[in-house]
């Protein structure tokens, strides 16, 4: 149920004396830099865990050839 027209700007008013028309723009600024910290920091740990999951991935592929080299050198 969607809330009317005159409801949302009693909201908006009720807002505006509570907090003042000056200090509203600074709480949006202040939401707005929160989320983009937000998103950054999420996407810095999806980069390091995509980097740590790489890093494995070569060592065991490196372990992996390492032992066939071994297996292969002892049969020679």
């Amino acid at each position: 149920m969607m809330p009317s027209v005159q409801q949302l700007l009693i909201v908006l008013l009720i807002i505006i004396v509570l907090f003042g028309a000056k200090k509203i723009p600074d709480l949006a600024k202040g939401l707005g830099s929160g989320i983009k910290n937000f998103k950054k920091a999420v996407k810095e740990e999806e980069e390091e865990i995509a980097t740590n999951t790489k890093i494995e991935q070569d060592k065991q592929e490196n372990a992996s050839t390492t032992t066939m080299n071994n297996s292969e050198s002892t049969k020679v």
